[in-house]
């Protein structure tokens, strides 16, 4: 099972997702509470291994804030919603993470892998689970949106996706990270992911 953990904003969030076994951190560019700049985020994702991606996470980004962020950053795979992807400039060699939202239309092609959660991010509303589902067997889909250590095991076996994305689940006030229920939430997806 694929794991992410999104909207880092410290370095003791940083060390348990490293310590936890997750596959890639998420840092957001995007206005949120969760929002760090291109220079915060290489910091923070200096200690980071190199089998660990580094996602920067956008939303409607503008040209000259994504070319800050890939030149101070310098991400491994850029994350924003499917429809901005044509407007944008990007390397060649970027890897990037189209976002599809639950209730807005899907592209007639779907990407080979893409994540699927609600309406807006970082709220912790919970993704509809049965489209997820539907879309699952189509493709590689990360499933966001409200998850925790309490429903992530109940998603995995109702969406069998490809991996899960958490943030506001595995924090104690919003935008603060929590380490403990950091790696209880990994722990929880990876185990679930081997019992598949």
């Amino acid at each position: 099972m694929w794991v992410k953990v999104c909207g880092m904003t410290s370095n003791a969030a940083v060390a348990a997702a490293i310590a936890a076994g997750v596959d890639a951190i998420g840092f957001v560019f995007a206005p949120s509470k969760r929002q760090v700049t291109a220079s915060q985020a290489a910091a923070l994702a200096s200690a980071v291994p190199r089998h660990i991606a580094r996602i920067a996470v956008m939303q409607h980004p503008a040209q000259d804030l994504l070319n800050e962020v890939l030149q101070v950053f310098k991400p491994d795979v850029l994350q924003t919603d499917w429809e901005d992807i044509a407007g944008l400039k990007l390397p060649a060699e970027l890897i990037v993470l189209p976002v599809l939202r639950a209730g807005c239309a899907l592209p007639d092609v779907l990407p080979c892998r893409f994540l699927f959660e609600g309406p807006r991010s970082g709220t912790g509303e919970t993704a509809d689970w049965s489209r997820a589902a539907e879309l699952a067997r189509r493709g590689e889909l990360i499933l966001a949106g409200g998850l925790d250590v309490t429903n992530v095991a109940p998603a995995i076996h109702a969406v069998q996706p490809f991996g899960v994305d958490v943030s506001s689940g595995v924090e104690s006030s919003p935008g603060v990270k929590d380490p403990t229920k950091i790696v209880e939430f990994v722990e929880a997806a990876k185990r679930c992911g081997a019992g598949r």
